[in-house]
């Protein structure tokens, strides 16, 4: 099992980066180079409690199926999303938002294993810890540019704007 930690500051409110943070529009955005797209579940908008999306993308050479699912919620602060069906054993992604006096510190933990036993552990810590933690790092990078711009408006649906 590989665990991966991000932490990032971002200049906004706790509830505008809660809200990027599980935006599909967002996230494709963020996985133009891997021309990741929704195909099933909730494929525009905001994802919520209990909803699942599959993702088609390319991946290592491959057009790969990736299907999560909300588990848990506690808006604003956490959410964490489970893979249902995908490449991987496991894999666990938990997103924690914690407000201070000048925006929102946000962390993402990640667990994840791949198949195949000794050979997957293997592989997990050569290759796939990186190639997962620059995904990641891509992904909050783009949720901290359009958070602390105007483009977060042409994300958040206005019912759930600040």
């Amino acid at each position: 099992m590989v665990e991966i930690v991000e932490q990032s500051t971002i200049l906004a409110p706790i509830e505008r980066v809660f809200n990027l943070s599980r935006s599909i529009d967002l996230h494709l955005i963020s996985t133009q180079k891997t021309k990741e797209k929704a195909v099933a579940g909730v494929i525009t908008g905001l994802i919520g409690l209990n909803e699942e999306v599959t993702w088609q993308a390319q991946h290592l050479f491959k057009k790969r199926y990736f299907t999560s699912k909300i588990t848990h919620m506690n808006t604003p602060f956490y959410f964490r999303d489970e893979m249902v069906k995908g490449d991987f054993s496991s894999f666990e992604h938990e997103h924690f938002f914690e407000a201070t006096a000048n925006g929102t510190y946000m962390t993402d933990k990640l667990l994840l294993c791949s198949p195949y036993g000794c050979l997957g552990k293997l592989v997990d810590l050569v290759f796939m810890k990186k190639y997962i933690h620059g995904l990641i790092i891509e992904r909050n990078r783009v949720i901290k540019e359009v958070a602390e711009s105007n483009e977060w408006q042409k994300i958040i649906p206005e019912q759930f704007s600040l």
